[in-house]
C-alpha cells in the first residue's frame, strides 16, 4: 500500500491570511515528499473559506516548481463546472509544467451550495451525467482529433492543445460511491477514489465490495488502483489525541453546515453546527473510534486492515482545523512511525 496526502488551504476566521494558508499547504506537501509519500492531492471547491481550492491546476502549477518527485493530484475536478475542451488543454499544460507528475481525479460534485452558485441551482445529483460524458471525451481529446455530439456538450473536430506529457494521458481517477459509479470508473479504465467520511470500517468494507464487484463485471480491464481517503491524525498521548479528535469534530461541524445549505454565507464563512445538531454519528467518541486517529501502533493496525481489504493507495486527509504546528507534528509522526511498517 502506498501513501498520498490530501489537503486544502483552510481558514475558519480572518485571523489567518490566505498567503499564510498557502505557505502552510506548501510546506506540508514538501514534508510529505521528503517523507516518501507518492502523491499529494488538492480538490476543487468554490466560495468556501474552510476549504479553499478554486482550481486544482493552480496549485499543481505552483507546487511543480517547489517539489521534484511527489506526484501532484487534482482530487477532484467537478465535472459539471468544466467544458471538456478547456479541461483537456489546461490539464495537459499542467502535466507539462510538473514534468509528467499529474494525477487526474474527477467527480460529479457534492455540495449543493456550490451548484447553487456555479450551475444556477442545478441539483448536485445531476452531476453524474456530466461526469459520464466528460471522461471518454477527455480521453479522446488527449489522443488526437475528435468531434463530440453529446447530450451536454457539442463541439466540432478538435484536439487537446497541448498534449499531456504522459501518454496516452495522465492516470485518471473517479470518485465513486454507488455501484454504478464504480462500474463506470472501472469500465472506463480509470482508478477509483473512495471516502467513508465519518462512517466506521463497515462502510470501508462496503465500498471495497462495490469496487471488487466492478472488477468482476469488467474482466476485459486490468485491475485499477483504489485509493481510500480518510481523515488521519497521529498523536503520542491522550491529550494530543483528544485535541486531534476535537479538531476533526470542528471540521465536520463546518462540513455539515455547508452540506445542509441552510445558511447565507457571510464573506465566505458560515456558522458551524452545534454538537446537538450534528448528532451522534459525528460525536467526538464516534470520530475517535471510526477515523484513523490514534497512536502510531493504533494507526498501523487500522491501515494494515485496509491493506488486507485490497486498498492500494491510502490518502492521509490532513484537513482538520488544527494549528499548523499540530498538523505538521502529526504528519511527521506518520512518516517516522507509521509508514516504515509498510515498506
Amino acid at each position: 500500500m502506498k501513501f498520498s496526502l490530501f489537503l486544502h488551504m483552510e481558514r475558519y476566521d480572518e485571523s489567518k491570511t490566505h498567503q499564510q494558508s498557502l505557505a502552510e499547504l506548501t510546506e506540508l506537501v514538501q514534508i510529505a515528499e521528503q517523507g516518501g509519500f507518492e502523491m499529494a492531492w488538492i480538490g476543487e471547491h468554490h466560495a468556501m473559506e474552510f476549504t479553499i481550492a478554486p482550481n486544482p491546476l493552480n496549485f499543481i502549477a505552483y507546487l511543480a516548481d517547489k517539489t521534484s518527485t511527489i506526484r501532484l493530484g487534482a482530487g477532484t475536478f467537478i465535472a459539471p463546472f468544466w467544458h471538456p475542451v478547456k479541461l483537456a488543454g489546461e490539464a495537459a499544460l499542467a502535466d507539462i509544467m510538473c514534468n509528467g507528475r499529474l494525477e487526474f481525479g474527477i467527480a460529479r460534485g457534492a455540495y449543493q451550495a456550490e451548484f447553487d452558485r456555479v450551475m444556477n441551482g442545478m441539483p448536485s445529483a445531476d452531476g453524474g451525467k456530466y461526469l459520464r460524458e466528460m471522461v471518454p471525451a477527455l480521453q479522446k481529446l488527449w489522443t488526437g482529433d475528435y468531434a463530440h455530439d453529446g447530450e451536454l456538450f457539442q463541439f466540432p473536430t478538435t484536439t487537446s492543445v497541448p498534449k499531456p506529457l504522459q501518454q496516452p494521458h495522465p492516470p485518471m481517477w473517479i470518485a465513486a460511491r454507488d455501484p454504478d459509479s464504480h462500474n463506470f470508473a472501472v469500465s472506463a479504465g480509470c482508478n477509483v477514489m473512495v471516502t467513508p467520511l465519518q462512517k466506521d470500517d463497515e462502510e470501508v468494507q462496503d465500498l471495497m465490495h462495490k469496487f471488487n464487484d466492478a472488477i468482476v463485471n469488467n474482466p476485459q480491464v486490468s485491475r485499477p488502483d483504489i485509493m481510500l481517503l480518510r481523515h488521519t491524525f497521529v498523536g503520542e498521548n491522550e491529550q494530543e489525541l483528544q485535541a486531534g479528535t476535537d479538531a476533526l469534530h470542528h471540521w465536520y461541524a463546518m462540513f455539515m453546515a455547508w452540506a445542509k445549505n441552510t445558511q447565507t454565507p457571510d464573506n465566505g464563512f458560515v456558522n458551524r453546527l452545534s454538537t446537538e445538531d450534528l448528532g451522534e454519528s459525528f460525536s467526538p467518541s464516534a470520530l475517535r473510534n471510526n477515523l484513523a486517529v490514534g497512536t502510531p501502533d493504533e494507526v498501523i493496525a487500522r491501515l494494515k486492515y485496509y491493506e488486507s481489504l485490497g486498498v492500494s493507495q491510502y490518502s492521509y486527509w490532513a484537513d482538520n482545523s488544527l494549528s499548523f504546528e499540530e498538523k505538521k507534528k502529526s504528519l511527521q509522526l506518520f512518516i517516522e512511525k507509521v509508514m516504515p511498517a509498510f515498506q
